[in-house]
């Protein structure tokens, strides 16, 4: 298991720590493949009845890592039939995933640090905390099954604000948007969400499991929108538009 990701058992609690500060915890392959492994271990252990994100350092997460985006290689990260990328896999591991999944976000929560919430039964933050989906300033679609979700959730002027506009939002109005359950200082977020997750494994599991299946429905439909996606996003990784957009991000980094 990555050393940037933390895994950590509370009771029937399993706990996923993002933890790469120095970079706001933006995630790279070897995290992703580790997250995947985590979701996989757990979806399988008759002994995790729920799934907690985190982020060390005071941010959630910066989103993926723009070096696997400027080092993308299409016939080696999607290919027909095959699932090599590991952002694709992980959101959707994340997406099919059938156990309640609870997250804790403070700070940065960028990307797929904001689309991966979509996919959570539980979002608890800081008012601090900031959410940006920044896809098409970076010359890409949107990801994660954020071109459905978002404007199911959010309604489609908001969702054309935070996904056309890319406008970032703070934990007040990610409350009243309804992506988040509960606001809390960022020194408790971590507790309300672990003790949120105790709470559902102690539930009876098998009608806890056929609640969240029929409030969320078939997961076919999620995930084919996911796969449309990133066929788009795979073709946009490698435009001139992105790839001008990735250097100048490298390039003001340099100095």
């Amino acid at each position: 298991m990555s050393e940037k990701i933390i895994v950590s058992r509370d009771a029937g609690v399993l706990r996923l720590l993002l933890n790469r500060p120095e970079k706001k915890n933006a995630l790279n392959r070897d995290m992703y493949r580790a997250l995947i492994a985590a979701l996989d271990g757990a979806a399988r252990d008759e002994t995790v009845h729920a799934v907690v994100f985190s982020g060390g350092g005071g941010n959630f997460t910066a989103g993926n890592d723009l070096a696997d985006f400027r080092d993308f290689a299409p016939g080696r990260d999607i290919e027909p039939g095959a699932e090599t990328f590991p952002a694709l896999t992980f959101v959707r591991a994340a997406a099919a995933f059938e156990k309640p999944i609870v997250a804790a976000v403070t700070g940065d929560a960028v990307g797929v640090g904001t689309t991966l919430l979509f996919h959570c039964d539980l979002v608890y933050a800081s008012p601090e905390a900031r959410f940006k989906m920044p896809f098409i300033d970076l010359a890409l679609p949107p990801e994660g099954g954020a071109s459905l979700l978002v404007p199911q959730r959010f309604g489609m002027a908001k969702a054309s604000q935070y996904l056309l506009l890319g406008e970032s939002f703070d934990g007040a109005e990610a409350f009243r948007l309804g992506l988040v359950n509960a606001l809390a200082s960022p020194e408790d977020v971590l507790d309300l969400a672990t003790e949120a997750a105790r709470r559902l494994a102690a539930k009876p599991r098998e009608a806890l499991l056929a609640a969240r299946r029929l409030m969320r429905g078939e997961p076919k439909n999620i995930l084919a929108r996911i796969d449309t996606e990133a066929a788009l996003f795979a073709k946009a990784l490698t435009s001139p538009e992105a790839r001008e957009r990735f250097a100048a991000f490298f390039a003001s980094k340099s100095h």
